[in-house]
């Protein structure tokens, strides 16, 4: 596999060699991802891999890198993977970077960070939420929907809250399409994060297959899907109350946000996750009529 050319580490004049802020890494099987992204991360001292038992070389990989790896067994029970890690990884900076296994910040963004230091130590914003760089079937796209993300956060004043969920199937021992929660002022990042996903595009369908099946399962039970909208990003709450939500997507991100201008990319993009939330639609729907059929 080609890697994308790490950014310089050589600090510009006037700033830190290093970044003061920790870094975990969410891996599972990512053999194939994970050098690349710790190759992006030079310029961070502390960088912790927790790891779900993965059965490849997704471990030797990232301690040959330099970085600590620490296992996670999950034992069916909150706390989940991420909230987990904050707890148990034994990161050693205050102000903690979220990553998936493929995801690593542009050199715009840690140029952005250098300058944001002054501002993570005064405390005025407990957490940073940020956009994606989306790569989608070998092309990052420009254009088309936004996946934000609340990616840097103060562990001080942030946690991920314990959602109701344990029943619901899926993928269980990650918490999924909500954002940790912070008690303090919300910050947004002006640059963006790769998220650089180079695995085949049958693994993308795989991925939202169980992500409607969670999703499917909780819009059966209300009060849990109250409570998981409150703690969704402001855009991502928008998006659970639109109605005829699979065709409103399609033409927001294809047409509104102007999709069409990465070719079959942003069509292919744009149609996959219409298609999501009509899958999960379809999973509601049969959730009621085996629930009718029972009664």
């Amino acid at each position: 596999m080609t890697s994308t050319p790490a950014p310089s580490t050589t600090p510009a004049k006037g700033r830190s060699a290093t970044l003061p802020i920790s870094v975990i890494v969410f891996t599972k099987n990512e053999e194939e991802t994970i050098g690349n992204t710790l190759s992006h991360l030079g310029v961070f001292d502390d960088i912790a891999v927790v790891d779900s038992l993965s059965t490849d070389r997704t471990g030797a990989i990232a301690r040959a890198a330099g970085a600590r790896v620490v296992d996670f067994d999950w034992n069916g029970e909150y706390p989940k993977k991420k909230q987990w890690s904050l707890l148990h990884a034994g990161t050693k900076h205050r102000w903690i970077l979220l990553l998936d296994a493929d995801e690593y910040p542009s050199p715009e963004m840690i140029d952005e960070l250098q300058d944001l230091l002054p501002e993570l130590e005064s405390g005025r914003y407990a957490a940073y939420e940020m956009h994606l760089r989306y790569r989608f079937v070998g092309k990052f796209l420009e254009h088309g929907h936004r996946v934000t993300k609340r990616s840097l956060i103060d562990s001080q004043h942030s946690a991920f809250p314990e959602i109701d969920d344990l029943y619901a199937p899926g993928i269980r021992e990650i918490e999924l399409h909500f954002q940790p929660q912070a008690d303090g002022p919300i910050g947004m990042m002006k640059t963006r994060l790769v998220h650089d996903d180079r695995d085949p595009v049958a693994s993308w369908f795989t991925r939202h297959n169980f992500y409607a099946d969670w999703e499917a399962a909780l819009h059966m039970h209300p009060e849990a899907r109250r409570d998981l909208a409150t703690k969704r990003t402001a855009k991502g709450a928008f998006w659970d109350r639109v109605p005829l939500k699979p065709l409103v997507f399609f033409v927001y991100s294809y047409i509104a946000r102007l999709g069409f201008l990465d070719g079959r990319a942003g069509f292919d993009y744009a149609f996959g996750l219409s298609s999501y939330y009509w899958q999960i639609g379809v999973k509601v729907r049969e959730l009621k009529r085996m629930a009718a059929d029972a009664a």
